[in-house]
């Protein structure tokens, strides 16, 4: 791995931008990392950005399957998770549990009938939220019971969804789980 030391460019932010003394922030690439990764062409300007708290990494946008296969090739743990309602694929999951990243594809132009609405680029937690919300409550009087009745031993909403399909009474959403590589 190349390391190369940069400063941040400051700058002025002009038009509306809003808040007291609105400034943005720029970093200039090494030419030659930029054409290492292939960016900075007319069909391939985009990059995708993430963020842990301590770093940012940029990446070359990828599509979901893209995204899956890299992971595999760095020995990830990913999953492909299918949503549908009642016959119709609506949102396709990547999940990747090793870096706890996601990439989500819709099928449907429906918000209500997607995983995550209109959101679509959900975070590591808003994954687990979606999952739990397919599950019964860790709450729920008798959980023990229930679980033992599925077969699964602990609260895990992704075993849970694998062996329930994320079926709920009130809806005719299901998921489908596929190991891709663990």
């Amino acid at each position: 791995m190349e390391k190369r030391k940069a400063n941040i460019i400051i700058g002025k932010s002009g038009g509306n931008a809003g808040g007291k003394n609105p400034v943005t922030y720029k970093v200039s690439l090494p030419t030659k990392w930029v054409k290492e990764m292939e960016l900075g062409t007319e069909q391939s300007k985009e990059i995708e950005m993430h963020f842990d708290g301590t770093k940012i990494i940029i990446t070359k946008k990828q599509t979901p399957v893209q995204f899956a296969m890299t992971a595999i090739g760095f020995g990830s743990d990913v999953k492909k998770l299918s949503y549908y309602d009642d016959d119709k694929l609506c949102t396709v999951i990547y999940a990747d549990f090793t870096s706890q990243m996601l990439e989500i594809e819709n099928h449907t132009d429906n918000i209500v009938k997607t995983a995550f609405g209109r959101n679509e680029i959900p975070d590591w937690n808003e994954f687990i939220d979606f999952l739990k919300e397919r599950c019964v409550p860790e709450s729920r009087d008798g959980i023990k019971d229930y679980l033992d009745e599925i077969g699964v031993v602990d609260y895990d909403p992704l075993e849970i969804v694998r062996v329930t399909k994320g079926r709920m009474a009130e809806d005719a959403q299901w998921l489908e789980v596929e190991d891709l590589c663990q």
